[in-house]
């Protein structure tokens, strides 16, 4: 990707890591889990592509679990379901 603009450039860490500049981020409108792949090409350089970005994986209401009942009704945060034989879940 060529540009008229001045390159930004970070430090490597002593742990080898490294911050995309805030401006290169949102550019290409990286976000925090997605997946960078590192190539090194003919020429010797470096070539980082963005190759995963998190888009909204669970906006379909046919991709939700069903876990049956009325919802947050019968269920608790993590999906368990209550039952009231039991005095803790009264």
């Amino acid at each position: 990707m060529a540009t008229d603009e001045t390159p930004e450039e970070t430090k490597v860490s002593d742990r080898g890591v490294i911050t995309i500049p805030a401006s290169l981020r949102r550019r290409l409108d990286i976000q925090a889990g997605d997946k960078l792949r590192w190539n090194v090409d003919e020429a010797g350089r470096l070539v980082v592509e963005v190759v995963r970005q998190r888009y909204g994986a669970f906006e379909d209401d046919d991709l939700k679990a069903d876990l049956g009942g009325d919802s947050d009704g019968t269920h608790d945060l993590a999906g368990n379901e209550r039952d009231s034989a039991f005095s803790e879940n009264v």
